[in-house]
């Protein structure tokens, strides 16, 4: 061992990127010192010319492990790195073709560099003169603005030249008209604020039969009983939130730039209360008509609430930020293209308790990613069938692609991390081929096509995993026990042609949630969670369902006064016939509510 600098990495991660090598040798040399310490023993030269053969093996023996404790923590340290710089810096994707072209851009057999030895082919033959045919470019579809811009409002403005002018200029009799130059330019006119006075007239009996009696003018259902509050304020404010995904804070901020002065509190308890009064009974709806579907998708992120503590938790103190708690998220089935339904749910944990009891009810396919809770839902639930998602499988591949380094294209390309990569992109392929498809037919097709490259796949992964010799390391064995450990659930899809492939869906649903989170940080208390739970749900099914989000919070607001009004001690839910014409798929939804499609 004299003279040797220190070990060397071995595998696929034996080059460290330039400006972190230095500090990924000096923590991982802390790490395993820190952990020899208490093991190994400096001996000078003297004592090791002491002692015994049998005594000097052991040494090394120990040293060889001491060693590759250090070359595994290094790797497992280079790997997290690339993985994160390419997170943060790197196009966010687990799309082979797209890996493939950012590798690529370098590569001297594929480059973007060497295209013209790329693309080449000698033995390919000239063409004919007849067989050249000329590419014709597309014309630009005309009054592509007018499309644009219609429906919208329009002023019209003349610019005249007068007769006077005319006979100025060409002289008298010396001209004629031609038709107008037209054009058209888009003003943006800023949101305008408008106080409601309202006067109620009353009057009282001063004989008859209803002396000292009063008599008021029908008045409108106050939205919040006193409160200054309108439906198209708090449609606003909500949008603003739970749409555009801006802090109440930044909301008040405008509302003062525009002289309106509205703390975010006042408004966070109108979001609260109007939620509660009017938003839960249509949440609570959607609910029911998602349990009817035979298949669902299910996700969750954490959140943090500073209100939420746990009592049997010493540690978690009430008041102070850090407990994780859980945004969920529960979604029709991706295929089904009619009345999608999207619904969030707070909860203080992750635990299989919670959407057990959201799915008490449900006979049918929920697919989710691959934890455990999930799967226990078919022991507890009668007729529940769990079924797993793809994508993840094929996310820990990507990730080891991408943690081994552009710089090593031959070692990428034969890495085991790329050929399941690359399997998996095929089963992919087929996959997005059948979904303008029937379920029967996308079912078929799945049987004769997908099967057996799913099977081969699973084939695969069970002989390199029983391959003891080289066994996978990091992301690539992540993916390998994933498939391996989850094969029940990722073969779900395969018998039912509702089913999609993944749950890429429901995580799509949480994006907005995720935009607002990293802008507003923490919710303060448990009834704000459940409330923007709720806003959430309402915003992010209308917008699947082509509604514009303000428009519809302005409708509902505007008309669930009325319906709950109407309740009393003998009728205490409302019509589910008058719920049903405000929900997003309602023909009798006002126009305005919903959002062009071009």
């Amino acid at each position: 061992m004299k003279g040797h600098s220190g070990p060397v990495p071995s595998g696929h991660n034996d080059e460290c990127p330039k400006g972190v090598r230095s500090h990924v040798f000096v923590i991982s040399a802390i790490i395993v010192l820190r952990k020899g310490r208490q093991k190994m023993t400096k001996y000078t030269e003297a004592e090791l010319n002491s002692f015994s053969k049998k005594h000097l093996v052991s040494l090394l023996l120990a040293q060889q492990e001491m060693l590759d404790r250090l070359n595994s923590n290094m790797e497992d340290l280079i790997e997290q790195m690339r993985i994160m710089n390419s997170n943060r810096f790197g196009r966010k994707t687990e799309r082979l073709k797209q890996i493939d072209g950012q590798l690529s851009l370098f590569d001297d057999q594929f480059g973007l560099f060497n295209e013209a030895e790329a693309c080449s082919d000698p033995n390919a033959e000239e063409p004919e003169l007849e067989v050249v045919v000329r590419k014709i470019r597309r014309k630009k579809q005309k009054d592509q603005r007018e499309l644009d811009l219609e429906g919208l409002p329009e002023e019209e403005f003349e610019h005249k030249l007068t007769d006077h002018q005319l006979d100025s200029f060409f002289g008298e009799g010396n001209w004629r008209r031609m038709p107008a130059d037209k054009y058209a330019r888009l003003r943006l006119v800023p949101a305008s604020w408008v106080v409601e006075r309202h006067s109620v007239d009353v009057a009282v009996g001063k004989s008859g039969d209803h002396q000292d009696e009063f008599l008021r003018g029908d008045r409108p259902k106050d939205l919040l009983r006193g409160s200054l509050v309108t439906p198209s304020l708090a449609a606003a404010i909500m949008n603003a939130k739970y749409v555009n995904s801006l802090p109440l804070n930044r909301i008040a901020q405008e509302f003062e730039r525009n002289g309106v002065h509205i703390s975010r509190q006042t408004m966070a308890n109108w979001t609260i209360r109007c939620t509660e009064k009017y938003l839960v009974p249509i949440y609570d709806m959607l609910h029911q008509i998602l349990l009817t579907y035979h298949v669902n998708q299910c996700d969750e992120t954490p959140v943090q609430v500073v209100h939420d503590n746990d009592p049997s938790d010493p540690a978690d103190v009430k008041g102070k930020a850090g407990h994780k708690n859980y945004m969920w998220v529960h979604r029709s089935g991706e295929f089904y293209r009619e009345k999608q339904i999207v619904l969030f749910e707070y909860q203080r944990g992750r635990g299989h308790e919670h959407p057990e009891k959201f799915y008490k009810d449900f006979n049918g396919v929920l697919t989710t990613d691959g934890l455990n809770q999930y799967h226990m839902l078919e022991k507890l639930i009668p007729g529940l069938t769990n079924a797993n998602c793809w994508a993840h499988a094929r996310r820990f591949y990507a990730d080891a692609v991408k943690a081994i380094g552009q710089a090593n294209q031959e070692t990428i390309r034969n890495s085991v991390a790329y050929q399941a990569l690359t399997r998996i992109s095929t089963i992919y392929k087929l996959e997005n081929t059948l979904k303008d498809l029937s379920a029967q037919e996308r079912l078929n097709e799945r049987q004769k096509s997908i099967r057996p490259l799913v099977e081969e796949y699973l084939s695969w992964v069970k002989e390199r995993l029983a391959d003891t010799s080289v066994l996978p390391k990091g992301k690539t064995a992540d993916g390998m026990k994933y498939s391996v450990n989850q094969e029940k659930y990722l073969k779900v899809f395969l018998e039912d042609g509702d089913v999609p492939i993944d749950n890429s869906a429901a995580e799509r649903a949480l994006r907005t949630f995720c935009v607002g989170k990293k802008n507003w940080v923490i919710i303060n208390s448990v009834k704000g969670a459940a409330a923007s739970a709720v806003v959430y749900s309402i915003t992010e099914t209308a917008k699947l369902n082509g509604l514009n989000p303000y428009y519809y919070l302005d409708h509902l607001l505007s008309e669930m006064p009325k319906i709950m009004a109407e309740l009393n001690e003998e009728k205490q839910t409302p019509d589910r016939e008058k719920l049903e014409k405000l929900l997003p798929w309602s023909a009798e939804l006002p126009s305005k509510c919903r959002s062009r499609r071009r």
